[in-house]
């Protein structure tokens, strides 16, 4: 088991018992697999892959491999599993290279957290990769929603781990950047059986392409998960949303078929 979630309870409160987001869920993750979470707004989703990450105190347990996530110190986790939150408007004044190098300051084993051949090579590697290397030089705040999106994958998957935990990544691209980043994440898997994805996604069917498993969260308990065939076919997507998702795609796509 790459990762086993028992009794999981967290939350912002001073104890992640007191007003907790996520109520005592259990699920697993195993090696190679990408899974979705999926739910309405407010349910959780973010405070989930925050918790997993090791970024919010929690209850209950989170192993990681055989290691508890909360005994780890965050320079290993960060060995692990890579994080690529929702950005936002505000950016320090780097450029794209030095943002994607950021992704290799972990590594580092000196003070001042100077780049050696290595770093630069993966990170040249990764600024070829995701079509960067003509702007390289370039302001980060000067750059499209699409651009930025690739510069932080870009950054995420320099730091070279197998689990790389994604929150709602193709928010504000439109079809072009959303079609290209999901064929990045497809190349990424493709990769290595090891490589593993947990992404929290807004649209159900950038889920549905992006993974292979779903976990639905609703109030912050899990009303199910397992593969997507299982799950569409169900009907906990309609009781996760509060609506029946089957016709309603049927209606918003009509004019396709």
């Amino acid at each position: 088991m790459l990762l086993e979630c028992k009794n999981l309870i967290c939350g912002y409160g001073k104890r992640p018992g007191e007003n907790p987001v996520i109520k005592n869920i259990s699920f697993n993750v195993n090696e190679g697999e990408s899974i979705a979470v999926l739910g309405a707004n407010g349910c959780g989703k973010t405070t989930l892959i925050k918790t997993l990450a090791g970024m919010l105190s929690y209850d209950g347990s989170i192993l990681l491999g055989d290691k508890e996530v909360r005994s780890l110190k965050r320079k290993d986790i960060a060995k692990k599993i890579s994080v690529m939150m929702q950005f936002s408007d505000i950016y320090f004044s780097y450029s794209v290279e030095e943002t994607v190098m950021l992704g290799r300051y972990l590594y580092s084993d000196n003070v001042f957290g100077i780049a050696n051949r290595r770093d630069r090579e993966i990170v040249d590697k990764c600024l070829k990769e995701y079509g960067l290397e003509d702007i390289r030089d370039r302001q980060i705040s000067q750059l499209s929603g699409g651009q930025l999106q690739r510069v932080f994958l870009a950054r995420t998957m320099a730091q070279g781990t197998d689990i790389i935990i994604l929150d709602e990544p193709t928010n504000h691209l439109d079809l072009k950047y959303q079609s290209e980043f999901l064929n990045f994440l497809s190349d990424w898997k493709k990769e290595s059986k090891k490589h593993t994805l947990i992404g929290v996604f807004h649209d159900i069917n950038i889920a549905l392409e992006a993974a292979d498993k779903l976990i639905l969260l609703k109030d912050g308990n899990i009303l199910a998960d397992g593969s997507k065939e299982e799950l569409i076919k169900s009907k906990y997507l309609t009781d996760t949303f509060d609506i029946d998702v089957k016709q309603y795609m049927k209606k918003q796509y009509s004019h396709w078929i």
